[in-house]
């Protein structure tokens, strides 16, 4: 049965990407593209940035690519050059308003590449947002709060100044959990997608005892007054690229925006919470658990407020 949703009819945009450098050629989506030997494959190994393309932009690009630069460092990947994957965008980004005005989603993907040859792989794909996606924006979301089943433990250390003045530092314990990468190994991630969704509710917010860490795909943000506040990024927090972006645009606006620990309390006596991320660009909480919150009379203002922060 033919679809009613235009967009389900737009093909996607595969791009080829010399990690190097190199030829911009596109790849027909038909066709395989990945080896049975890519890290990608065997062993999750590898970084990817979504992107949201919106009119004759790709949304908030410099904070994606610094994070993607960032990612590649934690996994020891070469650096990517990032003129080249940003002309690669503006090529599939051309090629897909020649299809279609709608908004889409833009993913980079970079990887360790195939064990055979230790040459990295990386490419570029332009899809339709679902309406999966549409709706959850439109009519917010039921959240269901859980623990990340893990910590990730630091050794906290003091030393001393030129000025005799004690310092204290902290350094993670196990430096290879790269969780402040946005990897590959999303598995865990859509596992407990998965297990929310068959128990009534539409994402997760991980937990750590009663402190808030984030969404399973997406960052936590509060509203109270004039104050927005989300969960201190870094550790085992990703920093996230539409929370910078809404923190620097309301602040210029008068909000007062601060990175701060929150607790569930926190969540509860908030006038409204949200989940921000780049696609899905904001969609507020209407249940936590068992609890109802009610839709705030500024909702149509604060979804503006982020809207307008990534130019959307």
């Amino acid at each position: 049965m033919a679809s009613n949703n235009p967009e389900k009819s737009v093909e996607p945009i595969i791009i080829a990407v010399e990690p190097f450098g190199g030829s911009i050629r596109n790849h027909q989506p038909q066709l395989p593209l990945v080896f049975f030997d890519d890290a990608a494959v065997t062993r999750g190994d590898g970084v990817f940035e979504t992107l949201l393309l919106h009119g004759d932009h790709a949304c908030n690009l410099e904070r994606h690519a610094k994070r993607f630069v960032a990612s590649s460092r934690l996994l020891d990947l070469p650096e990517p050059n990032l003129d080249y994957w940003i002309a690669a965008t503006n090529k599939a980004l051309e090629q897909w308003r020649e299809r279609t005005d709608r908004d889409a989603k833009c993913v980079w993907t970079y990887t360790r590449g195939r064990a055979s040859t230790g040459i990295p792989t990386a490419w570029i794909t332009v899809t339709a947002i679902s309406d999966h996606v549409l709706e959850q924006r439109q009519h917010g979301v039921k959240v269901m709060t859980s623990p990340r089943g893990y910590t990730i433990d630091r050794v906290e250390t003091t030393s001393t100044d030129d000025e005799g003045n004690v310092v204290a530092t902290s350094s993670p314990v196990a430096p290879w959990l790269v969780v402040g990468a946005k990897t590959l190994s999303y598995a865990a991630n859509m596992a407990a997608l998965r297990w929310a969704r068959g128990h009534g509710f539409d994402d997760v917010i991980y937990m750590e005892g009663d402190k808030v860490l984030e969404g399973a795909t997406s960052t936590v943000v509060t509203v109270r007054g004039d104050k927005l506040r989300t969960p201190i990024p870094g550790g085992d927090i990703l920093p996230g690229t539409t929370q910078a972006a809404l923190f620097e645009h309301a602040s210029q606006h008068g909000w007062r925006c601060k990175a701060k620990e929150l607790r569930r309390e926190d969540l509860l006596r908030a006038d409204s919470v949200w989940l921000v991320s780049s696609v899905r660009i904001a969609a507020r909480v209407r249940r936590i658990d068992d609890v109802k919150l009610e839709r705030p009379d500024n909702e149509d203002e604060i979804r503006a407020l982020i809207m307008g922060a990534l130019g959307a």
